[in-house]
């Protein structure tokens, strides 16, 4: 890559890594939220479900302008909304505000997320995209790294409140680079079906049996990991014996071993086959389900072997599996296809996230979460199961 597209990448995984944080701090967050607000395992499953259900419902209405728009102007709009919305939490003075606000949040994260695989898409040839991708995506890595774990020392100094001050604080500058050094993109807009419809735009993802297979592929996909993940941080505290403060940890190791892993994830996707990628690491991804989701009390040593074993597999699933949506329609329709690709994502882990609420329950008493590790299986079956929809998508690969 040239010096140009590096620098280009870079501020896209800057934009990532900002919306990145804002929606993974609420997952260690979780057993300080539901101590100070007193809320219990199911209602906290309804905050993380609201930021990505709202995002999914702005995904469906992203279809009727995002490849009407220059996706410079559609990042810079969304990027506000954002900043916007994160500034809101910080101002939640109680659960039902803050259940709001974090829904206005999703909304805009949501949108964020379409429009940067979007421009990926555009920007970056096919034989190239799976690097591209590694970096942009690789913000959740250090978000992980260093996002998350800054966050929780916030929380932890001050209140849960400080971290959205801080995401808030530092997408001002952001938001002035994206103004001076994202160019216009407009390419998608030559050539466009102006008789297009979002009604025809639903009808042929439907219809078109490569759409429909990529739309179930990463709503299974999605649900496999999000059963599991909202989840993580409480029962490390309640069910292993971590404190709040070593929860850090979780993010810190994992998020380190990622940012290396996906790198190489993007170059052996682009040399062996996104396909053959995708397969070796969603199967090797269900061992750390398993062990997670069933794990007692345990030293934090071998806790973190298999929480960081789940991070870079995660990676190694998401990696090639998105370079592989982007290629399922052409540059005119891809603003379109991925809003909707992004809405069933997030729509998938609102429900999945919703559905585990449901599921873990904490034992009176000794605040143990129960259930945890039925939430693993079903993790492992829905991963599966979009093993099974892979051959549905494009074969250009």
């Amino acid at each position: 890559m040239s010096k140009k597209e590096i620098i280009f990448l870079l501020i896209l995984a800057t934009i990532q890594f900002c919306h990145s944080v804002d929606f993974m701090i609420m997952m260690p967050l979780g057993p300080q939220l539901m101590r100070v607000l007193g809320i219990n395992p199911s209602q906290f499953g309804l905050l993380v479900s609201a930021y990505t259900f709202s995002a999914g419902v702005m995904g469906l209405f992203g279809v009727f302008f995002l490849d009407k728009m220059d996706r410079k102007k559609a990042l810079q709009l969304f990027f506000i909304g954002f900043t916007i919305g994160t500034f809101a939490c910080a101002f939640a003075n109680s659960y039902p505000v803050l259940l709001i606000m974090r829904a206005l949040t999703g909304a805009f994260g949501g949108l964020l997320g379409s429009i940067i695989l979007s421009i990926v898409g555009d920007v970056f040839p096919f034989e190239m995209r799976g690097r591209a991708m590694a970096v942009v995506m690789a913000a959740f890595s250090v978000a992980a790294v260093v996002g998350v774990p800054f966050g929780l020392f916030l929380a932890n100094h001050f209140d849960w409140r400080a971290p959205f001050w801080f995401l808030g604080i530092i997408s001002l500058p952001i938001l002035i680079i994206i103004w001076a050094k994202i160019p216009s993109l407009r390419d998608h807009l030559k050539d466009r079906d102006h008789g297009r419809t979002a009604y025809l735009i639903y009808r042929e993802a439907w219809s078109n049996s490569e759409q429909r297979g990529a739309l179930f592929f990463i709503a299974f996909l999605v649900l496999g990991q999000f059963m599991v993940i909202p989840y993580i941080s409480p029962s490390m505290v309640a069910n292993v014996g971590f404190s709040e403060r070593e929860l850090v940890w979780i993010y810190l190791v994992g998020g380190v071993l990622t940012i290396v892993s996906s790198q190489l994830i993007g170059k052996a996707a682009d040399h062996f086959g996104k396909a053959r990628i995708f397969r070796i690491f969603l199967l090797f991804s269900l061992l750390p389900i398993l062990v997670i989701t069933s794990l007692g009390r345990s030293s934090i040593p071998f806790a973190l072997i298999f929480t960081s074993l789940f991070f870079v597999s995660m990676g190694g699933r998401m990696i090639p599996a998105m370079s592989l949506l982007s290629s399922t329609v052409p540059v005119q329709k891809r603003g379109s296809f991925m809003g909707l690709v992004n809405s069933v994502q997030q729509f998938s882990a609102a429900v999945a996230a919703f559905a585990a609420g449901h599921i873990v329950v904490k034992q009176t008493g000794t605040g143990y979460l129960l259930h945890y590790n039925l939430v693993g299986y079903l993790g492992i079956f829905f991963s599966l199961v979009a093993l099974f929809c892979l051959k549905y998508l494009k074969k250009q690969y």
